[in-house]
Formats: structure tokens, C-alpha cells, sequence
């Protein structure tokens, strides 16, 4: 293992995924490395996804070593209870059980993604700490919980001419920056004390009410953990961070929504 400048232990896929051609023997030596606080490289982890998941998680799916990073976070502030919302294939709720004390709920919409997470939740040991809930954010009751987790979590997924994307989640801009409004609405209104993690945002702007609190700029997107407190102050924008909603789509999204 080595490590990296922002402290996080790397190990090659060598030294863990390909010891051994069971796929059972080989999660158990991945997740083995990430609860001893490594960080094995991507492929070693992505294998375990279905084909065509593993060749768009540099795309789509949280990278371990952001997994890795939060997971830390999360366990020096004691935070329990993880929702990620638009959870993929599962990778980040996994990865960071792996690497954590904390229970995640995924919420997809997607019913084959929703199937294959917890596949992989299964496969890795971790489904009595994971679980996975099939829905779209904003129709289906988000789960209560200490913090929640946001990468890129609205839009299409593209998995390419060989693969398949379910029918029924199809996303158009007027959706994208509906789910950016009720994001935006959903922190606002959630109680004081409430934790949020970013990943290269999620086209949306935190409210005033969030501080900072865990900022690492040394990954590929910058990844901030926000705490809600009773104060105001400036509201910041990392809209450009990530997805193609404009203010325009976002404001006339709001307008529509009242």
C-alpha cells in the first residue's frame, strides 16, 4: 500500500481482486482492504458490477477513493445513518459500508440498478448495513437520516449501444431542474443538525443554513461535507460543478412547482 496526498492508502488491483478467480474469495480480499482503511483501485472493485455497469463507472459511479474519504469523515463525526440519493449502481453505499460503521439506504429509481446494488450488496456482506430503495427522489418518501449523500444524483444514464436503460426513468431538462428545485427544497427544510455530502455537486445551490465542514480539493471533483446549523449566510452556488441546469430552467422549474 501506498499513500496518496490526501491520506488515503491505495492498493493495486494485483494485490487483492485478482488473487483469486471466485468471485466470492476475491470481494471478501477487496472489502478486506477497505475495512482495514485501504483503498484498492477501481477496476478491482468494478469487476463485481455487471459489464456494462463496470465500463461506465468512471462516469457514473463514485470513485473509491471519494467513498474512502467520506467514510472517514463520517465515522470521526459518529454519523450513523447514510441516504445517497440516486444511488446508481450501488457503489458508493457499498464501498463506504466497507470503510465505515454507518448503515446507507440507496434511493434509484432505476429498477435494474436498483436489482444489481443489491446484488453487490449481498456479494460484499454488508446487506444488513445496506439496502437499496427502488423510486424517483421527490415521489417516493425519502428515508430519514443523519446525513445524505449527492453526486450528480438527477439526469440519464447512458450505458452505450450495448446496454439498456429502463424506460420508465427517462429524464428531460424540464425533470432535471424540477429535481434540482425539490433537492434545493428538501435541504431547506430539513432539521437543524443535518448532514450533506457533495461530490461535484448536484446542479443546485446548498442553502445558506449549510456550513462546510470537511472540504478535500485534492480529488478529481472536490468533495465537501456540509452540516446544517440555525445560522444564515451567504448562499453559495456550485451549480457549475455539475449537469446542465441553468438558473433560467431552475427558476422557471420553481415557478411552475408552486
Amino acid at each position: 500500500m501506498q499513500p496518496t496526498r490526501h491520506g488515503v492508502r491505495c492498493t493495486s488491483a494485483d494485490e487483492a481482486a485478482k488473487m483469486s478467480d471466485m468471485p466470492e474469495t476475491a470481494a471478501r480480499l477487496v472489502g478486506d482492504v477497505l475495512r482495514a482503511g485501504g483503498c484498492p483501485r477501481d477496476d478491482a472493485f468494478d469487476r463485481f458490477l455487471p459489464e456494462q455497469l463496470s465500463a461506465v463507472s468512471s462516469e457514473y459511479w463514485t470513485p473509491l477513493v471519494v467513498a474512502t474519504r467520506a467514510a472517514a469523515w463520517l465515522d470521526q463525526l459518529r454519523i450513523e445513518t447514510v441516504v445517497d440519493i440516486g444511488s446508481g449502481a450501488g457503489k458508493f453505499c457499498v464501498a463506504a459500508a466497507l470503510a465505515s460503521q454507518c448503515r446507507f439506504t440507496g434511493l434509484e429509481q432505476s429498477p435494474s440498478l436498483v436489482a444489481s446494488a443489491g446484488m453487490l450488496a449481498t456479494l460484499f456482506g454488508v446487506d444488513d448495513r445496506v439496502s437499496f430503495i427502488e423510486g424517483a427522489f421527490g415521489e417516493v418518501p425519502t428515508p430519514v437520516a443523519e446525513c445524505y449523500y449527492l453526486f450528480n444524483p438527477f439526469g440519464d444514464y447512458d450505458f452505450g449501444p450495448g446496454g439498456a436503460v429502463d424506460a420508465k426513468v427517462a429524464c428531460s431538462a424540464k425533470r432535471y431542474a424540477m429535481d434540482v428545485v425539490t433537492a434545493e427544497d428538501f435541504l431547506q427544510d430539513a432539521p437543524i443538525g443535518t448532514c450533506v455530502l457533495t461530490y461535484n455537486g448536484f446542479g443546485g445551490e446548498v442553502p445558506a443554513t449549510y456550513t462546510a465542514i470537511r472540504v478535500d480539493r485534492y480529488l478529481s471533483r472536490v468533495l465537501r461535507l456540509w452540516r446544517k446549523s440555525p445560522r444564515s449566510g451567504r448562499r453559495t452556488s456550485y451549480r457549475r460543478d455539475s449537469g446542465p441546469a441553468t438558473r433560467a430552467q431552475t427558476a422557471a422549474a420553481r415557478r411552475a412547482a408552486r
